[in-house]
Order: structure tokens, then sequence, then C-alpha cells
């Protein structure tokens, strides 16, 4: 079992957001507005233009805004740069409202004892939702967030794209996780990826050389961490191996990036459509969402920036934990795919098929600024969270966050 302390230690590494600086800043994303803004508030039209001018001006990442800036950006995401829509579904899977009292709840950090409303009064929480067995026991909203509200969600992104993969199994697009990613992306046959299987990649253990050191201007992450397309497969062609294959873990932007590249090569078609009839509208999600785009008119990027309400979220927590199956019992996924997805992999046991592992029954979809899918097996419990906190990890608030996760976890087991 993966110790809780091992689990936290690496979560507030900074390997999130070194991820989303260069999917963000100026190196392929673009401001532009895509949709009416007419339901927007003077107040927001003129913040977000504001926004708008100055990555024109100066290539600003959305990381660097204020905490003002990314409440409502965060919000307001098809605003400012280009995404592809990921339509509702007409029939909603049922969640049934039943609020508990959670008045007595306590959670400890740093030593000291807080409740709930310590929590609500954090400026970082947005929204909170606590599902199980398909009734939601705590919903709660911060003020000027609502259940419409669309949020972007970050790197809870990376465990769709994995969980798409294996609809693309099921459906015979792709054979099988030990295949070569070469003999889907077929420029990589030439270089040390051809040795690389798809399951290396979802386990970010390809053995291929990667410096993730975002203060280095020449690491690799500064010079490919945004790539998508061409530019990514041409830069990963020459890059060395420096271990064999699935025997060392190595936090991998550019990795999770290449998983989108692999799905929409195998499926034939762009990530948000698959999205769309494989997962968002035969399970029911509620409202539409929104996949940004590495440019316009592009493709997605697999490891970022999917944004959908509260509620969909803890339905996409669901799905997962009803192991990929519709309310009809229909298997998107193959029948051990999640389980397979949350096994701890040999180069690193807190991580599996792009999921973060807590132990052998609770794994999480994580996201910079606090976002979260948090699921449990044993008490078949999702804790979903909207968030903006202060910092893009390691934030007081990303420790209030999961400390009141695992309270609420241990009270209803």
């Amino acid at each position: 079992m993966l110790s809780l302390l091992r689990w936290v230690q690496f979560s507030a590494k900074p390997v999130w957001w070194l991820m989303v600086i260069l999917l963000l800043a100026s190196n392929g994303f673009v401001f532009g507005s895509g949709v009416e803004t007419s339901e927007l508030t003077d107040g927001t039209k003129e913040l977000l233009q504001g926004l708008r001018d100055r990555n024109e001006d100066s290539g600003a990442s959305i990381l660097f805004f204020s905490e003002n800036q990314r409440r409502v950006a965060f919000a307001n995401i098809r605003e400012l740069y280009p995404t592809r829509l990921v339509p509702r579904s007409s029939k909603p899977y049922p969640l049934v409202e039943s609020l508990a009292d959670w008045s007595e709840l306590k959670y400890e950090v740093d030593g000291q004892s807080f409740g709930l409303h310590d929590f609500y009064a954090l400026p970082g929480n947005r929204g909170l939702i606590v599902v199980q067995d398909d009734v939601i026991l705590l919903e709660r909203y911060a003020s000027g967030h609502h259940p419409d509200t669309l949020w972007i969600s970050f790197s809870v992104t990376k465990s769709v794209t994995s969980m798409l993969i294996g609809a693309a199994i099921k459906d015979g697009f792709i054979r099988s996780v030990n295949e070569p990613i070469a003999d889907y992306l077929p420029r990589l046959k030439h270089s040390p990826y051809a040795e690389v299987s798809i399951k290396n990649v979802l386990q970010m253990a390809s053995g291929i050389s990667w410096n993730e050191d975002y203060a280095d201007p020449d690491s690799d992450v500064a010079r490919a961490g945004g790539a998508n397309g061409l530019a990514l497969v041409n830069y990963l062609s020459t890059l060395p191996k420096v271990a064999d294959a699935g025997q060392v873990f190595n936090y991998n932007t550019a990795e999770t990036n290449l998983a989108g590249e692999l799905l929409r090569a195998a499926v034939g078609n762009n990530a948000s459509t698959y999205l769309a009839h494989k997962i968002w509208k035969p399970f029911g999600m509620a409202d539409d969402a929104t996949w940004m785009l590495g440019r316009a008119g592009g493709g997605e990027t697999g490891g970022c920036c999917i944004s959908a309400t509260l509620r969909d979220y803890a339905r996409l927590g669901v799905f997962a934990l009803n192991q990929g199956r519709l309310i009809d019992g229909t298997e998107v996924l193959p029948e051990t795919w999640i389980a397979d997805s949350t096994q701890p992999s040999k180069g690193y046991a807190g991580y599996g098929y792009l999921w973060w592992l807590l132990d052998e029954n609770s794994f999480s979809a994580l996201g910079v600024f606090g976002q979260q899918i948090f699921i449990d097996r044993q008490s078949r419990l999702i804790i979903a969270a909207h968030s903006n906190a202060p910092t893009a990890v390691g934030s007081v608030y990303g420790r209030h966050l999961q400390a009141v996760s695992l309270a609420i976890r241990d009270r209803l087991k």
C-alpha cells in the first residue's frame, strides 16, 4: 500500500503546473472569443477583454493571472482560448439529492482542527460535491459560482484521456496497451520510441530522456512542453533512451500530450467528438463541456483543459467507479480497464494509467489549483471540487481539500 505521506509529498511537487505552464503560454494558444458574451456582466466582459489584451501584448500565461483574474478566466475559458464543444446528454444520469448534516465533521491540517465552515471560507474553494451511491450528500458553491458554471479541469483531463484510450481498445481501434505506440504514430518508428508501449506512456515510464526542469531554459519542457501534433512527434523522436521501458517513472509533460496524439490517430477523429459519443452523451452528462485546443481548428491537448460543471465532474467519477459501464450495463471500457488503470506501476507505486493512487481503494484525477475527482471504491464515494487555490501546487488550500476529502471518506466508511 502506498502510504498517505508519500502520496502527499509527491502530489505537492510542481509537476502539474510545469505541464500547464507550457500548454497555456504563448506556445500555440491564442486569445479569441468563439461564443456570444451577452450573458456576461459588463464587469466580467471588461476583465476578459483585459486578459485578452494582456496575452496579446506579452504572451502571459493564465497561471500568472491574479486570483481574481483566474476566478473569471477559469469559468470562461471558451471566451479566451479556442475550444471544441462536447455536447450534453438528453437523458442526464440521475443524482438524487439527500443532503446530510455535516456540522460535526472535523478535519486536521498542520495539527489544527477545522470544520467544513472553515473550508468554505477559504477563497480557493469554488465548489464541492459529495456523491455516494448516486446520492448527493453535500453540494456547496462559493459566491458567484453556480451549478451551471463550466470550470477548467487542467490535468484532471489526463484521466479522461486514459479512459478514452480504454474505450478505443474496447472499440477495436487499439488492440492492446502492450502494443508499441509507434504502430499508431509511425514517425516514431525510427526513434527510441519504437520500443515504447502504450502502457509505458500511460505510466510515464517510457525510459526516454526528458528534462522537466522548468527553471532551465534549455530543458525539454521549456523547448517542447506545449508542443502538439507534428512538432511534438518530431521533437520526441530526437531524444535518447536512458532506461528500459516500464522501469523508471519520469514525469513527462510531452508524453501526456502524446497520449492525446495516440487517441486521435487511433480513432481517426478528434477527442471531443469521441468523448461525446463514448461517455458524455451515453453516460448522461447533464451539461455541455468544452475541450481546449492547441490552436484554432486544431487538436485537443490530451493532458489538459476540459471545462465542465461540478456535477458532471462527479458523474465522471461515477463512470470510473462503475468500471466504465453505462446505466443500462453497457460496457464502454474493457471489463478490467479501471482496475488495470489503478494498479501501482513498477516505476512509481503512486501512479497508474494517468491516475494518481492513494491506496488500494482510493484514486484521483487531479489538476493544478485544486481541481479534483476523488474516488473511493470501498465506500462508493465521489468527492469532486472546483477550486481556485492561491498557487498552482503546494498551497494551504490544497492541504485543506485533501484533509476534508479524507475526513469525509472516513466518516462514510
